[in-house]
């Protein structure tokens, strides 16, 4: 691919920052999070997308894994402490690759170090159990964003993928927001419905994140984004993070997709199951039925557009590897990164435009955070509101 070198020269200078990686999630499936049975430092898994010598070709610097539990898992904010536990360990075991990041000045650090400055994000409310003290718990492990919902609606927010239930956010969910500004903890707005967009950026004193989001005008997805929303980025200062996955970005995979989870569920299987089984099921059905392959052409799309919706300073990337079964051509692994930003050199993207997407956007974002979170403390100290006292 032309550009390929120039790519590559300038990931050495700004890595990407991605938004969310579910390999914690995926150590759990497949390891038990044996480390000794999946060690990420030297070879390439059958079944994972990330591992440390593909991040290094990626031009990965900084990596916000995800902490993602199932909604209907039993007892979620101890299945949460578990995924924490995870990347500790694997903080602990690669300390020569994987750096341990809590700000936007230790992710500069890490970038000056050579190292992967690794954070936390919590995929989906129903992780702190409606509780502003478990939320701060998780703020105090680490965990520097949180999305408010995943697939299903919590008991104070709609997600994109659920029936509406609060139209929104409820007085929780806006006092959920308000705490973490309080704290710095991002509020990403992947996963959820539109109206709790809206309802979020009307209550946020502090930039958001999409971690992991595309644009619904290319491809109409409800987990993509808006246009009215994108638009409201820069009044806000926040990022939204393209995600890759097809079913996303590419609507004949959208179509496609949703045969693929009828025929799991036809099978007594969860639709966003990746075990052995689930992929056995789906390669069959593929055999069938051809799968619609994306591109990293589609892909840019989505960036072309929501560089012209919400402008180059609110753009990231976020894409969701070893969290999806499928990935576009060319963007197979974390190791694709270099691909992506050809295309984009190909269309005319200058460096400085490609240097605020993969690393200058998301850190000041973050630092961005941190400030808000300090101006607040100064001001108001730790709410204890619970969801019954305002939603009744």
């Amino acid at each position: 691919m032309a550009n390929l070198d120039e790519a590559r020269a300038l990931l050495r200078e700004f890595p990407v920052v991605d938004g969310h990686n579910d390999l914690p999630w995926a150590l759990r499936e497949k390891s038990g999070y044996d480390l000794d049975r999946l060690d990420i430092a030297g070879h390439q898994h059958e079944h994972l997308h990330t591992d440390i010598p593909r991040l290094r070709a990626g031009g990965v610097g900084a990596q916000y894994w995800s902490v993602y539990v199932p909604a209907e898992q039993p007892d979620p904010v101890a299945a949460t402490l578990e995924q924490i536990d995870c990347v500790r360990q694997l903080l602990d075991r690669y300390q020569a690759d994987l750096a341990p990041a809590l700000t936007a000045a230790d992710m500069e650090t890490a970038r000056g170090e050579g190292r992967i400055a690794s954070l936390m994000g919590a995929e989906g409310g129903h992780s702190i159990a409606n509780s502003l003290g478990t939320l701060r718990g998780l703020h105090a492990l680490g965990v520097r964003y949180m999305t408010l919902t995943h697939n299903s609606n919590v008991d104070w927010a709609d997600s994109a993928t659920d029936t509406p239930k609060a139209n929104g956010l409820t007085a929780f969910g806006r006092e959920v927001v308000r705490e973490m500004n309080r704290i710095g903890m991002l509020v990403d707005l992947s996963h959820v419905a539109p109206s709790t967009m809206r309802d979020a950026l009307d209550a946020t004193s502090a930039p958001v994140i999409f971690s992991h989001s595309s644009a619904r005008a290319v491809c109409d997805h409800p987990r993509n984004i808006p246009d009215d929303v994108l638009e409201r980025l820069p009044a806000n200062g926040g990022v939204a993070m393209v995600t890759f996955v097809p079913k996303f970005v590419l609507q004949a995979a959208v179509d496609w997709t949703a045969a693929a989870d009828e025929n799991l569920r036809a099978h007594g299987l969860h639709h966003l199951d990746t075990s052995a089984e689930a992929m056995r099921i789906h390669r069959a059905f593929e055999e069938r039925t051809p799968r619609p392959v994306a591109t990293v052409s589609v892909v840019a799309d989505h960036l072309d557009h929501m560089r012209e919706v919400a402008g180059i300073d609110h753009l990231g990337i976020g894409g969701d590897y070893d969290g999806t079964a499928f990935t576009p051509a060319g963007l197979d692994d974390v190791s694709g990164y270099p691909n992506l930003l050809a295309e984009l050199l190909e269309r005319g993207w200058s460096r400085a435009d490609l240097a605020k997407l993969t690393w200058q956007n998301a850190v000041r974002v973050l630092g961005a955070a941190e400030d808000v979170a300090r101006d607040l403390q100064s001001r108001r100290g730790p709410s204890h509101a619970t969801i019954e006292s305002l939603d009744g």
